[in-house]
């Protein structure tokens, strides 16, 4: 059984990256393809080294899909627009190993989106490790 990434972090990390996405210009066909979605968002997020867990969707009247991902770092999620040809992307990851705006990236690509705007936030800060160690008197 291979080892979770979040379980081989340094004990006191508490850090991660959280990119935000819009990404427009995509065939309306394929923002309302929610099997094409669903297979689309847990490749990229799994060649982007995160632990797909569970994904489930929602498929939406008259268009539109919803995709959540829950991820062993986090979450990453899709909500399409079909009648505009776009779709907000939410990657977040704990941790070090994955890499959230890689499967922005690759989940653009799989789209064919025409333009991507992104944004990235810092999440968390380092807390000193004190687990299995004494406290000074």
């Amino acid at each position: 059984m291979s080892e979770l990434p979040c379980e081989s972090e340094p004990v006191g990390l508490f850090a991660g990256q959280h990119v935000l996405a819009e990404l427009e210009g995509v065939s309306p066909e394929l923002l309302d393809d929610e099997q094409f979605l669903r297979h689309a968002l847990g490749e990229a997020l799994t060649q982007a080294d995160a632990t797909v867990l569970e994904v489930v969707s929602k498929q939406f009247e008259p268009q539109g899909v919803t995709v959540l991902a829950l991820l062993s770092e986090s979450h990453a999620s899709i909500h399409t627009y079909p009648e505009v040809g776009a779709v907000f992307v939410d990657v977040f990851t704990c941790g070090t190993r994955a890499k959230p705006a890689l499967a922005v990236q690759l989940l653009a690509e799989a789209l064919g989106a025409v333009s991507a705007r992104t944004d990235m936030v810092s999440r968390g800060h380092r807390v000193p490790a004190l687990v299995g160690e004494e406290k000074a008197s």
